[in-house]
């Protein structure tokens, strides 16, 4: 351990912090079996030493075999323990960034439950630690703890965006009763949307509010904290992970709310349902949902009237990684698309067992990996082209992101869409003060 730069020791306390027992075991019990290499979509595509998912933890072993291992502290050779050292790192940053999504896969393939996205978390955490995280990744959540959202959006840009979605949904459905509420107290629930729907894509917000409105919903947008992504989940930095989820809590209690609704974002969903309270270190006061399960819900209580008849292109769903594989939201997309499209077709694997996209883990933040993030993604193409759709519905910003490239790339010619706008375009709307009419022959469900 001789001649250690600041940033490996840097990087070594970072990884002694981390050690649990579930760490432990996952870095102990490796059989080195490869049955985890065809789960991961970067092997299949291209079936490389490198590409297999043992191979990227091997490299956290290593050095922590070299730190606790008996035999590895003192002949570091027989049982492949190495010091950390600057070379390494870089090769941390090559395999843990540059072939791996996180998904999870493998570790449902995986014989002994090894979950190996967790031990390429904390190696990521590792070089978090040591200021080695890939520059656009890091930059994208540099922004958000300066800004306390991803994109710099400024509280008078999401006001204005508001204000004008108000007027489109006014105009749209004949009312002014349909609002988007601001800093509303008491409501049931906050709304945590993706930035990119505030700078970009505002209409995918308004498809959420427009339903909401259908539904007769008591919830509100914070203005004090809106943003539902954290890509501190895909950096390492469990430091940064905390500040963002301790926002989105005090904005909730702020508010008063018993429910926080999650837009379609994979990511931002594990990250504050499964990761806030174990970073935080309590229970939230409040539950937190994905808007999926909320569509569902709608859906089932009869809230909102739907028209599945105007969607007749053959459609399939991609499975997000960090919201079914690893959220458990696996039977309510289906629900949603059987009820508001004609022609629902799986992806063969599906749920979760579904291969990932590409796009998750941070890869679109970071272009160095572009080249590698597009050949993987082949096999999602495949997917998609085997099924003969014509629309890919998920649930996922990056996911939309991912196969909206892949299509282009493979020449794949499909729509990709969140389910939220394929649930607005299906709406039955009543005239104010009617009730929707459900008419027997008419798909109206």
């Amino acid at each position: 351990m001789q001649g250690q730069s600041r940033g490996t020791e840097k990087a070594l306390a970072a990884l002694k912090e981390r050690l649990n027992r579930r760490l432990i075991s996952d870095l102990e019990v490796c059989a080195r079996c490869g049955l985890c290499a065809d789960a991961c979509q970067y092997y299949v595509a291209d079936p490389s030493l490198e590409h297999i998912p043992a191979y990227r933890a091997e490299l956290v072993r290593r050095v922590y075999r070299r730190l606790f291992d008996p035999v590895g502290r003192r002949a570091g050779w027989l049982v492949g323990a190495e010091d950390l050292d600057e070379a390494l790192l870089e090769q941390f940053v090559d395999s843990l960034f540059g072939t791996c999504t996180m998904c999870g896969r493998c570790a449902l393939n995986c014989p002994f439950g090894i979950d190996t996205a967790a031990i390429v978390r904390a190696g990521r955490g590792m070089l978090a630690a040591a200021g080695r995280v890939p520059k656009g990744l890091q930059e994208t959540l540099d922004v958000h703890l300066q800004t306390r959202n991803n994109m710099g959006v400024s509280e008078e840009d999401l006001r204005e965006t508001v204000e004008w979605l108000n007027e489109e949904l006014q105009a749209e459905l004949g009312t002014e009763d349909v609002v988007i509420p601001l800093d509303k107290k008491g409501a049931q629930a906050m709304y945590l949307v993706n930035p990119r729907e505030v700078k970009f894509y505002p209409l995918t917000l308004m498809a959420a509010a427009k339903i909401m409105y259908a539904a007769g919903a008591n919830w509100t947008l914070s203005t004090a904290y809106w943003d539902v992504t954290n890509y501190a989940l895909f950096s390492g930095d469990d430091e940064a992970a905390r500040t963002i989820a301790g926002w989105a809590e005090e904005a909730a209690k702020a508010l008063g709310v018993e429910e926080v609704w999650m837009a379609e974002c994979g990511h931002g969903f594990n990250a504050l349902r499964w990761g806030g309270e174990n970073w935080l270190g309590h229970r939230f006061p409040f539950r937190v949902r994905s808007f999926v399960e909320v569509m569902a819900e709608f859906l089932r209580e009869g809230r909102i009237t739907v028209d599945p008849t105007v969607h007749t292109k053959r459609v399939t769903y991609h499975d997000p990684c960090n919201q079914c594989r690893k959220g458990g939201i696996v039977d309510e997309p289906r629900y949603i698309l059987s009820r508001v499209v004609t022609d629902f077709v799986e992806l063969e694997p599906h749920g979760k067992e579904n291969y990932c996209c590409g796009g998750g883990g941070g890869m679109l933040a970071m272009s160095e990996f572009k080249e590698r993030r597009l050949a993987a993604g082949r096999v999602k193409a495949e997917q998609i082209r085997a099924s003969g759709a014509q629309v890919v519905a998920t649930s996922c910003h990056n996911c939309l992101d991912q196969l909206t490239e892949l299509s282009r790339h493979y020449n794949l010619g499909v729509e990709v869409k969140n389910l939220c706008e394929l649930v607005a375009d299906a709406l039955v709307l009543a005239p104010k003060g009617e009730a929707a009419l459900v008419s027997e022959g008419e798909g109206v469900v």
